[in-house]
């Protein structure tokens, strides 16, 4: 039957141009190039590697999780976001919590809740990436505004985001991320922003970040994540470290 199709397939006229070839994901030979998608490539290398359980923080697309057939625990960078709002943020009992997107409102709300603060959203009117095409719901004039995502990359999200909270009057502009990538021009980018400082997880190494941009802040999550290796290796429950205090 395999034989059958292969012969079928190969007897149909290809997509001619470069255009449809391009398209159609083909080479200038012809050949149709399947590319695995980055989820299952990383899945596949880790098993291969001999992995039998995966740890992951924070993932960007949680649907990653499927693409593994061993056992995959997700711990989150909350509580440590948390504790570290609360020590080194001035009055942010007054602050306000940002989603610099729709797909981040879910984890903004998050700690939103935690922390009883109010909550706003920026939205892109418009296709572009321009300021004219970003609006904000909420009210940020004269009081802190911390925005929230779960990586920082090129940049380009947070400072348009803190440009727009500095045009409605915001008196200061963090922002907190689980995961620094910092590709490109990006501290070159919060360098230039209006932001007061930017936080993020030691997922990814910080010191070279930080000794190109003062304005970089760390939260270090090596002990939590220790402490879960740990206890993941004796059996014990993973579950007590997210545990919140209520207590503020």
């Amino acid at each position: 039957i395999m034989n059958s199709l292969l012969q079928t397939n190969s007897s149909r006229p290809l997509p001619q141009g470069e255009f449809a070839q391009s398209f159609m994901g083909m080479s200038e030979g012809g050949y149709r190039q399947w590319c695995a998608r980055g989820g299952t490539l990383v899945a596949n290398l880790l098993q291969a590697a001999g992995a039998d359980h995966l740890i992951a923080m924070d993932l960007h697309d949680p649907q990653y999780q499927g693409f593994f057939q061993i056992p995959v625990d997700l711990v989150y960078a909350e509580p440590s976001i948390i504790q570290w709002i609360r020590s080194e943020i001035p009055n942010w009992r007054q602050a306000v919590v940002v989603s610099p997107d729709a797909g981040g409102a879910k984890r903004a709300t998050s700690i939103c809740n935690r922390l009883n603060l109010d909550f706003a959203l920026i939205h892109k009117e418009d296709v572009g990436n321009t300021r004219e095409s970003m609006g904000l719901v909420g009210e940020v004039e004269g009081r802190p505004a911390i925005i929230l995502d779960d990586m920082i990359d090129s940049g380009s999200t947070i400072g348009l985001a803190s440009e727009v909270l500095k045009r409605h009057g915001a008196k200061e502009i963090y922002a907190i991320a689980v995961h620094g990538v910092f590709s490109g021009p990006a501290l070159e980018i919060i360098n230039k922003s209006p932001l007061t400082a930017v936080a993020c997880t030691n997922s990814v190494p910080q010191e070279e970040f930080r000794a190109r941009c003062s304005k970089l802040r760390t939260i270090d999550v090596a002990p939590m994540l220790g402490e879960i290796i740990r206890r993941t290796f004796y059996g014990e429950s993973v579950t007590q470290l997210f545990v919140h205090d209520e207590q503020l």
